[in-house]
């Protein structure tokens, strides 16, 4: 992926960036019970799966985001033109490995995609997270659970990778939601730019056109 350095001395958050990068613990994050009523009635009708159709809306909007797309790098931030979902994959024996996935494509081609790269993925069932990092989106799913609010793993020192967890969905059949949970470094970005996420995801999830 191609990323530019940020000018830190035109840079509007400079002192946000300053004050939050000094903490222990820099992440600032949100659960939100996001409506997938219309989503679920177009894949239902479609017989489009959920994890995959889920992650390439949610992938698609995080992608839209620049700050979701910048990165801490040696005291200055960096911002890449796109960020690659790294997703959490289930394996046989209850444990998981890595699998990317490319959003970029149409979105049968990226069904088709993912489900290719997932059989490559179990057989090689690592937890490594690729060449690059840094230019990485964290997914995950809690699918036995819904939840309210979740605690999430990092490392220390802090990076700034953003992490996109969801739970299970519940509901009545007419209205159903899912919580999901975005973590960020505060140091990138405020509450705006984190609802900027999930309004945006609720609105791809409200217009499901893109779901062939």
């Amino acid at each position: 992926m191609v990323c530019k350095l940020i000018d830190m001395e035109r840079y509007p958050r400079r002192k946000q960036f300053e004050h939050f990068s000094k903490m222990f613990y820099p992440y600032a994050g949100m659960t939100v019970d996001i409506d997938i009523s219309v989503f679920m009635k177009k894949i239902k009708d479609r017989k489009r799966p959920f994890y995959l159709s889920l992650l390439y809306a949610a992938a698609r909007t995080a992608n839209s985001i620049r700050e979701l797309k910048q990165r801490i790098r040696g005291g200055v931030i960096v911002e890449y033109d796109r960020c690659v979902p790294s997703y959490t994959l289930a394996l046989d024996k209850g444990d998981y490995c890595y699998c990317l996935a490319d959003e970029r494509l149409p979105f049968g081609d990226f069904l088709r995609d993912s489900l290719r790269k997932q059989e490559e993925a179990r057989k090689a069932a690592s937890l490594k997270d690729g060449e690059n990092v840094e230019e990485l989106f964290f997914f995950s799913s809690v699918p036995w659970v819904s939840y309210s609010s979740l605690m999430q793993p990092v490392p220390y020192p802090a990076d700034s990778n953003p992490r996109i967890i969801w739970g299970k969905y519940y509901g009545d059949g007419e209205k159903i939601k899912l919580p999901v949970s975005l973590l960020v470094n505060h140091a990138l970005m405020d509450g705006y730019q984190i609802s900027e996420f999930f309004i945006g995801l609720q609105a791809r999830l409200d217009n499901p056109e893109w779901i062939e």
